[in-house]
Order: C-alpha cells, then sequence, then structure tokens
C-alpha cells in the first residue's frame, strides 16, 4: 500500500538524502583528499589518473541535480555506473563500510536508492521532474475494449 498523499514526501527525502550524498563526496574529494589525492588513489587501485576530474564533476553537478529536482531522475540514471564501479574498488576491503578504506556495503546500498530514485520519481519540492520514455506517468493507462 502507498499513501499517495506522503508519497511524494518520501520521494523528496530519498532524493535529497543521495542528491547531499554526492555533493559531499564531490567535496570530500576536493577539499580533505585533494585532487591530486585523489588521483593518487585511482591509480593505486588501476584507473587512470585522469577519470578524477570527471568523477568529482559528475558527483558536484549530479548531486546538485539530484537535489533540486533537476532531470534528478534521469541523473541518478546517468550515476549508476559510476556507484556500481565504486563496488569492486571497495570489494577487497570486506563488506562492512567502517572496514579500513571502507568496504563495499554503502556503494552496493547507494546504487538500490539511486535505482529506486529512478524507479519512485522526484517526488515533491522538484524544479523540473523527469519522466522516463516508456514508464507510467501517473495517468491511468486506458483500458482496452
Amino acid at each position: 500500500m502507498i499513501d499517495n498523499r506522503l508519497a511524494p514526501y518520501g520521494a523528496f527525502a530519498l532524493r535529497a538524502a543521495l542528491g547531499i550524498m554526492f555533493i559531499a563526496h564531490a567535496y570530500l574529494k576536493i577539499a580533505i583528499f585533494t585532487v591530486p589525492g585523489f588521483e593518487a588513489f585511482l591509480g593505486q587501485v588501476g584507473l587512470p589518473a585522469f577519470l578524477a576530474w570527471p568523477i568529482i564533476l559528475a558527483e558536484l553537478i549530479g548531486g546538485i541535480a539530484i537535489l533540486s529536482g533537476f532531470h534528478g531522475r534521469l541523473v541518478s540514471l546517468a550515476l549508476v555506473p559510476l556507484l556500481i564501479g565504486t563496488i569492486p574498488v571497495h570489494a577487497a576491503n570486506g563488506w562492512l563500510w567502517n572496514a579500513p578504506n571502507g568496504g563495499w556495503e554503502y556503494p552496493a546500498f547507494l546504487v538500490v536508492v539511486a535505482v529506486a530514485h529512478v524507479l519512485i520519481g522526484d517526488g515533491a519540492f522538484a524544479v523540473r521532474p523527469a519522466s522516463l520514455p516508456g514508464l507510467s506517468s501517473g495517468r491511468p493507462e486506458p483500458q482496452a475494449a
């Protein structure tokens, strides 16, 4: 059972948490790890250092778009591969996120949150909600005679 009166606010809470998480992770890479530090980390896990800025910008711009509800569903969908890519990076550290260098639990959870956002929609307070082609617009589908 879905409470249609409150569901838009639940979707907003999910969207806001996901957007803030992306913004916080971009900030972490810029202000705490530093871009050269993040580039070095990427090299340690076998990824090219030139991916640092595209990842940071995807997190920052994507997080702002998700938080504001500016085509948030589409942005979450676009960022799912980035989130999936973090799982193998953290897999060697074990399951729990509080393991040294973080386990794979949190990135896997964020994949589910992003997919839930795509499926549920942007919810309340979205600047420019996005509908996905082929998915219901929220209106009842016409019944065949």
